[in-house]
């Protein structure tokens, strides 16, 4: 039986990635026919997310370095789970991972928080097959319904977040980054079916190489 395929979407804050995953995960039931899982991340339902949900909500405050490893340890979690789904076969679909973890904490421009370091306890988790990266200005997202209701939705951190994602995608401080292997940039400026059609062709094509070439699951690795 081949294994499950983790696919993650990535973006500013009202870049559309929910409405995208749930179009994902359909498509790839029907066209597959397997099992999907789809999750999210913070997952706001275990103690630590609901820590964290109270920190965005602005009900708490936390120390960036604390803040910064309850999100880890909210994907941590989960991992065990989702390297299971994957070996035993279903596809797992994931809105926002440890890309977003490691973005919006450098984004805060604390000097002892660089994308490395904010990088590093995220190393052994689930690597994923693909992320897409739902690119749009923070301009524009801001005209999106719901924006601005929590923390970090202001645009001077989202255009820090999105230049962060450039690094990200260009290797990271090295560029010798798997990053730049793993994602792919999807302009989400255009209307919902030309963002659709964008995602499951970068989904098909990885789901094909994959298979074909009998790749296991990988584990993010050390910078």
């Amino acid at each position: 039986m081949p294994r499950g395929k983790l696919i993650v979407l990535e973006g500013l804050d009202r870049a559309g990635k929910s409405t995208q995953c749930e179009f994902l995960v359909e498509r790839l039931k029907k066209e597959g026919g397997g099992e999907v899982r789809y999750m999210r991340f913070p997952d706001r339902t275990t103690p630590i997310g609901q820590m964290i949900n109270g920190y965005l909500s602005g009900q708490s405050e936390q120390e960036d370095h604390v803040i910064h490893l309850l999100f880890s340890a909210n994907r941590w979690e989960a991992a065990a789970n989702i390297q299971s789904l994957i070996e035993n076969g279903t596809n797992v679909v994931i809105d926002r991972y440890y890309y977003s973890g490691c973005v919006y904490s450098a984004a805060k421009q604390n000097p002892s928080l660089p994308l490395s370091w904010c990088r590093h306890p995220d190393v052994g988790l689930p690597r994923p097959d693909l992320c897409l990266f739902l690119d749009i200005s923070a301009e524009a997202a801001a005209k999106r319904g719901g924006y601005g209701t929590e923390k970090y939705e202001k645009k001077e951190m989202q255009d820090r977040v999105r230049s962060l994602f450039d690094v990200l995608i260009a290797g990271g401080e090295t560029g010798e980054g798997e990053e730049k292997e793993d994602i792919v940039k999807i302009d989400a400026s255009g209307n919902l079916e030309e963002v659709r059609s964008a995602v499951w062709e970068e989904a098909r094509k990885v789901l094909e190489r994959v298979d074909g070439e009998g790749a296991p699951l990988r584990f993010v690795g050390k910078w």
